[in-house]
């Protein structure tokens, strides 16, 4: 397993979110340039046994916007802006991996194209995110103005 030195305690603090752990996801690697995920076909199919498109669309969002939030550092967050997915061939059993490659990592975007593979290699679909990174919201309690003097 390959691991940035901040991803550990990144993703210990953060977590997969509720959607990810549902879906079954399992990060193998992680680093704001790649991050590597497997995802089970099994649970996450549409009625005819398929995999569900929105399914990889999830694993897609997951890898990118987990390597997004590495590249933007602890101090913002990083916010997908846009998906888009081209889903090549069936997966009907087994598991998928989805590994997102960076494209572009600036300052306050960063792209990703994201390759999901079959246990065979083969392609299944392949994703571009972009991810806007920003400061998170004040806190409520920085945000109440001060007291004026008497």
């Amino acid at each position: 397993m390959v691991w940035d030195p901040t991803a550990h305690e990144w993703m210990r603090q953060h977590g997969m979110g509720t959607l990810g752990s549902r879906m079954g996801i399992q990060v193998v690697s992680a680093e704001p340039k790649q991050v590597v995920a497997t995802m089970p076909v099994e649970g996450n199919t549409q009625p005819f046994g398929l995999l569900h498109g929105g399914a990889s669309a999830v694993l897609a969002e997951t890898v990118g916007s987990i390597a997004a939030a590495m590249h933007a550092g602890p101090d913002r967050r990083a916010l997908g802006i846009e998906l888009s997915c081209s889903h090549h061939r069936a997966a009907t059993s087994g598991t998928v991996t989805g590994t997102a490659n960076a494209i572009h990592l600036g300052r306050t975007l960063a792209t990703y194209e994201i390759l999901i593979t079959d246990d065979r290699q083969r392609l299944v679909c392949t994703a571009r995110l972009t991810c806007l990174l920003v400061d998170p919201p004040a806190e409520a309690a920085s945000a109440t103005p001060a007291p004026e003097p008497a």
